[in-house]
């Protein structure tokens, strides 16, 4: 079911990219962070788990849309 609906959020993420072409549309994959719902067992703090979130939510006009993203960039499919 969890990869599954990671696969539905991707194809929602490119069928509004592609129905709101003046808006930038684009998922994040936080990854595993270290936060209290897990015990503070992630990989990553907080802030490098929300990099990617904050680089996207602010990208200029001529940036990406469409993509699935992780803080290294966008995620093959």
């Amino acid at each position: 079911v969890y990869g599954s609906s990671k696969a539905a959020v991707g194809m929602l993420t490119v069928q509004y990219a592609k129905a709101l072409s003046d808006i930038k549309v684009n998922a994040v994959d936080p990854g595993y962070t270290a936060t209290d719902i897990n015990g503070n067992s992630g990989h990553q703090t907080v802030t490098e788990g929300t990099d990617a979130i904050v680089r996207l939510a602010t990208i200029g006009v001529d940036g990406p849309t469409g993509t699935f993203s992780d803080r290294h960039g966008a995620v093959p499919w």
